[in-house]
């Protein structure tokens, strides 16, 4: 970089191409959402047939090159952006140096050297110290070598040149190293050439982000930055701080952040946590080719052999031990993909039989995996559930929660006399992986309680309706641990809760649960063991459990049969829920209370 090229940079010419980007990220998106909220949903809703069916999946695709060029958009807009701030700092300081130079009567060379005049008190000999040329020096050693000599000089102009020199070598360094840095960070967004977008280019952004994100820490660190441990109320009044330009950089460069902060608007952590999860998807997916092809399917079938006769049954054929222990690796290889792919199924579900919209609040595929998935907005709802799920939940069998909470919306929203319904899945916890293992300890309940109490803090802070929201806390199985634990340890925000299939909460009365007298519901099936099993290592203070008479919860009538029946379509036990949820509690069946004298008839 020379001083005529730096001189000549104009950061305007950058933040107007940076602005050129973001809109055309922000159409992208647009489109996207059109197509996916919109078009396909109203063909979902309205068409049947192969050619509906085949459109469907073409508008589908598009939907996805509209998402890709969204978030590579966004990627050189805040790339463009971050390269202006770095090269613009450099500027500065060149002009500063220019500037003290030109004041002084020196003059700045074209190589950036600073030739200073004959000045100074005259030698013995009479004669006066002559100039010179000071180059600028950036190297430790040199540079202190040359201001030594400037400082020994008797014309006082070499040791102004030589300060001014050195400026305008550092400015120079300075910006060739922000050239250098983010010349190739460009040319890697640089899409490829053809008219699909794979899982390989959704790999590559996830790679061209952490370049980005690597190569922005100076410009993302001079933006304000979130409050640290900040509460969600925090969280939401720093965002509407920002502006329009700094929340797509932390978008574009943050998304994981911004999409985990609680009490941030519903659609900006859905758009972050949807870049998130088609990049983290696009690598799952490398990750399990390469798996494949590291393990070749072995032979899956064998004759079967009667042990008897050794008569070779034709006909009949058993599959092999090896090629079933290959396919239970191979499950368990793609186990995350499975959930991913769950994700994307209720997202393109949008519009049949009514569903609405769907908001991804929540997303990680770290460890056993965190997804937040909410049917319709949240922030405007005028009711909202939240579920939280129980033992063996993770990210790859996320698919069967968010299929409960859809079948509650549905049930709800006929109930709602034309009010807004939001369910959600809460998984954004560390769920026990085994029933017999790791479910009767309480520790996973205490882990997790914190994140769930800030969602819930976070929904009030992000509501933007014209009253407060009705929230409902629907709970099952190791779930309702978890609940019970979060109003123990803390104040937890919500006005009604419902226990299904509960092996204890920790706490022995309703009344310890933060929500109004009478507005804590159970229930439990026939031929669920989970409650009275669990009562013992999970239950309050003499093993109570909300089944019990004596915690006070409304004990509402179940149709169905087992621990997981709760969400049956069509059932009593998922009609009481919703009931619960659009604030009909009173309509809600319950059961008649116990006989105090059933033992002496």
């Amino acid at each position: 970089m020379d001083l005529a090229t730096l001189r000549a940079f104009r950061q305007a010419e950058y933040t107007e191409a940076a602005d050129g980007y973001r809109t055309t990220a922000d159409m992208a998106s647009k489109a996207k959402d059109n197509i996916e909220t919109r078009i396909a949903a109203a063909m979902r809703k309205s068409l049947k047939g192969e050619a509906s069916d085949a459109a469907i999946v073409q508008l589908t695709e598009l939907g996805k090159n509209f998402h890709y060029v969204q978030i590579e958009c966004g990627l050189v807009g805040t790339a463009l952006d971050a390269f202006a701030y770095e090269m613009a700092a450099a500027k500065r300081k060149l002009d500063a140096a220019v500037e003290d130079a030109q004041a002084a009567h020196l003059t700045v060379n074209a190589d950036g050297s600073v030739t200073y005049p004959p000045g100074g008190e005259k030698g013995e000999d009479g004669t006066t110290p002559v100039g010179g040329t000071a180059s600028g020096l950036t190297d430790g050693t040199a540079a202190a070598i040359g201001r030594q000599a400037a400082n020994v000089d008797p014309n006082p102009h070499h040791r102004l040149a030589q300060d001014c020199a050195d400026r305008i070598a550092a400015a120079l360094k300075e910006a060739t190293a922000a050239d250098v840095e983010w010349a190739p960070k460009l040319r890697a967004l640089q899409a490829d050439d053809d008219q699909t977008v794979s899982d390989g280019d959704w790999a590559d952004t996830a790679s061209d982000a952490k370049g980005v994100q690597a190569a922005g820490k100076e410009y993302l660190d001079s933006l304000p930055q979130p409050p640290k441990d900040g509460s969600p109320k925090a969280n939401a009044e720093w965002w509407k701080t920002l502006t329009p330009e700094q929340q797509a950089a932390w978008v574009s460069l943050h998304p994981d952040s911004v999409g985990a902060l609680d009490g941030l608007p519903s659609p900006v952590r859905d758009e972050a946590n949807r870049m998130v999860l088609a990049e983290a998807h696009g690598v799952a997916q490398g990750e399990y080719s390469t798996w494949l092809k590291q393990h070749p399917e072995p032979e899956r079938f064998q004759t079967y052999i009667d042990p008897y006769t050794g008569t070779v049954m034709k006909g009949v054929n058993m599959e092999t031990q090896a090629w079933k222990d290959w396919d239970a690796a191979r499950k368990n290889a793609r186990k995350s993909l499975d959930g991913m792919d769950a994700i994307q199924t209720r997202f393109d579900a949008t519009g049949t039989n009514g569903l609405p919209e769907a908001y991804l609040l929540g997303f990680s595929a770290e460890g056993d995996g965190r997804a937040i998935v909410a049917n319709g907005n949240p922030d405007t709802a005028d009711h909202t559930a939240v579920y939280v799920p129980g033992t063996t939940s993770d990210l790859g069998s996320i698919g069967g929660n968010i299929d409960r909470m859809v079948s509650t919306w549905q049930t709800a929203d006929r109930d709602a006399d034309g009010q807004s319904v939001s369910t959600i899945t809460w998984l954004g916890y560390d769920a026990p992986d085994s029933v017999v293992k790791d479910a009767p300890f309480e520790h996973y309940a205490y882990d997790g309680a914190p994140a769930f109490r800030d969602f819930m803090d976070g929904l009030d802070a992000s509501h933007t309706g014209d009253s407060p929201a009705h929230t409902t806390v629907i709970a099952h199985s190791y779930g309702t641990t978890l609940v019970g634990a979060a109003a123990e340890t803390g104040q937890l925000n919500a006005d009604d809760i419902v226990f299904a299939g509960s092996p204890g909460v920790k706490v022995s009365d309703a009344e310890e649960m933060d929500v109004p007298r009478g507005h804590v519901w159970n229930e439990e099936a026939d031929g669920d063991p989970v409650p009275d099993i669990g009562r013992w290592g999970l239950g309050g203070d003499r093993y109570i459990i909300p089944s019990d008479p004596g915690f006070g919860a409304n004990q509402m009538t179940t149709d169905t049969e087992g621990h997981g029946g709760y969400w049956n379509v069509g059932s009593t036990s998922l009609r009481n829920q919703a009931l619960v949820i659009v604030g009909k509690g009173d309509d809600a069946e319950l059961k008649p209370p116990p006989d105090p004298w059933a033992h002496v008839k």
